[in-house]
């Protein structure tokens, strides 16, 4: 069976909240700021007024729970969508579907979700989960067929290896039809073939282009032979600033605090995972800071201690637009960006990077433009500014 490939028209632009920390600075206090309700709070709406298309909120020990974080968020939002994280073996499939449901249907359907298996073996255990990694995708597995099944309204009995549920089912549907949509990455073989079998969208982490190809080409084919398709999405971290100099500057200040010994530390606890993606990441910079442009506009710098997305476009707002839609041409159609701080370079990459690409949601709503500008401070308190080139 042999299922056309298109290179997506239009894209998805999602933030991302920082609820494990937000800084000036990588791998040092100097810089660091309060993640609390009210800086959430700014960075959601910041995110909503600029008009990204949702945001994700990370998962895991280091981070405030995803599920309270977008609850406490959704009615401090209007359009903003939330990509939060089910963790199969840490809660049940139909627990999850309920808490899924009523969430979908309070937001008014802004919810999108994550499956997130766990990669670091030390942290799972801290959670009482000790399956190894295939038995972590086999839990995967059948956890998304029962949580699949109930949110498509259908009553579930079912018994396997991790799981026994008798007449399973949600009394209140989802606001989305057949619930939201599901997003997952997993670069092992056993990751790939639960996104071929199951999920919606599967994300990468921000590889250079041919490696991203290569596993796009991967997943496509494991989801053709299941007769499905799959949609892709790539997480990144942009550095943008009016000249490429300027943005590659923004790079080095970032890490110019940061010293061999936190990297020693960061790389060490990188080890002990068992996640091919994590590994993946890791042979991007190997733990060192002399080449860290692994391709063109492509920085690893951020990877020297941050877990998971480790990559970040550098350049002037014309250069990372085009190293997106390079993506884009892959077959990307979800970017899920970020940038320290979070609040700042949301606004920087909500205004100089958003009205460059080809966004499938609109940046501002059009009666905001028509009310409110953009216009820029009056001049002398008397006129408005001209646009450029007049």
């Amino acid at each position: 069976m042999t299922m056309s490939f298109s290179v997506p028209d239009k894209i998805n632009a999602l933030w991302f909240l920082p609820t494990h920390g937000d800084s000036r600075y990588l791998g040092t206090q100097k810089g660091g700021r309060p993640v609390d309700l009210p800086y959430l709070q700014q960075v959601s709406r910041a995110a909503d007024s600029l008009g990204f298309y949702g945001v994700l909120i990370p998962t895991g020990r280091s981070c405030e729970d995803s599920w309270v974080v977008a609850s406490a968020l959704a009615p401090a939002t209007e359009r903003l969508r939330f990509l939060i994280a089910v963790r199969p073996g840490l809660q049940s499939p139909t627990l999850s579907a309920r808490m899924t449901a009523t969430l979908d249907r309070i937001s008014d359907g802004r919810l999108l979700i994550n499956v997130v298996t766990g990669g670091d073996p030390k942290e799972n255990a801290g959670d009482g989960f000790f399956a190894s990694h295939a038995e972590r995708y086999e839990v995967t597995d059948e956890f998304l067929d029962i949580y699949r099944a109930l949110l498509r309204g259908e009553t579930v009995n079912y018994t396997s290896r991790h799981f026994r549920i008798e007449e399973g089912r949600i009394l209140f549907p989802p606001f989305q039809k057949d619930g939201p949509p599901i997003y997952f990455g997993g670069s092992s073989e056993a990751g790939i073939d639960v996104a071929a079998k199951h999920v919606d969208k599967y994300l990468t982490w921000g590889e250079p282009p041919a490696l991203v190809a290569e596993k796009i080409e991967t997943v496509r084919r494991r989801a053709e032979a299941k007769g499905r398709t799959v949609s892709f999405g790539i997480r990144l971290h942009v550095i943008v600033r009016n000249t490429t100099e300027a943005a590659w500057a923004e790079a080095d200040r970032l890490i110019s605090y940061l010293n061999d010994t936190t990297i020693a530390k960061a790389q060490k606890v990188f080890a002990r995972m068992d996640s091919v993606g994590q590994d993946r990441m890791r042979a991007l910079h190997g733990g060192r800071r002399d080449k860290l442009e692994v391709s063109p506009n492509l920085w690893a710098g951020v990877g020297l201690v941050r877990g998971g997305a480790g990559t970040a476009l550098v350049g002037d707002p014309a250069t990372v637009a085009e190293r997106i839609d390079e993506y884009r041409r892959l077959g990307i159609d979800t970017f899920i960006f970020s940038g320290y701080p979070h609040l700042e370079e949301a606004y920087q990459v909500g205004e100089q990077i958003l009205p460059l690409l080809p966004l499938a949601h609109p940046i501002r709503p059009a009666a905001s433009i028509s009310n409110m500008g953009p216009f820029g401070e009056t001049i002398a308190g008397d006129h408005r500014p001209q646009a450029q080139g007049e």
